[in-house]
């Protein structure tokens, strides 16, 4: 295992870089990330899971989520697709549809790239919109970092 193959993420209280080595194709990634399939990975008992997810990954149309907490909380999330070049990149909009602490309602914009390499995908996540709100960006960081590790780790059992 190398050090692309950890988790890391990063933020200067603006933008958020996170990325990490997975041994799967860009097309198998891209299906993962944008499809009901991301219910199966995303999550960890006793943090929370995702549910319901709802979106056809076109440019223009809409997506959402929930994010299920141990005590069966949800807490709803969507936003839009501004670009879809698969199975090498995506760019979404990123509200919370609840009064979040801190960030609230805040709409945000994630980008993913998923480049290929010689033992899989390059998986960097790009989270820009947080001027004026870099405690969340800190907090996301490091979310952003476990989102990694749980993707992975569905790749590598």
């Amino acid at each position: 295992m190398s050090t692309n193959d950890i988790p890391c993420a990063i933020t200067d209280g603006e933008t958020i870089l996170a990325t990490v080595n997975i041994p799967a194709s860009p097309e198998r990634l891209y299906q993962a990330l944008t499809t009901k399939e991301m219910e199966t990975w995303w999550g960890e008992d006793g943090i929370y899971h995702v549910r319901n997810w709802r979106s056809d990954a076109r440019a223009g149309s809409e997506w959402t989520l929930d994010v299920m907490l141990p005590d069966g909380t949800a807490l709803p999330a969507s936003g839009e697709f501004l670009l879809v070049d698969e199975p090498n990149k995506f760019v979404i909009t990123r509200r919370y549809d609840w009064d979040a602490p801190i960030l609230g309602r805040t709409v945000t914009t994630v980008t993913y790239l998923l480049d290929k390499t010689e033992h899989g995908t390059r998986v960097t996540v790009r989270h820009d919109g947080f001027k004026g709100y870099a405690q969340a960006a800190y907090e996301h960081a490091d979310g952003w970092q476990r989102f990694l590790g749980w993707l992975r780790r569905y790749f590598v059992h």
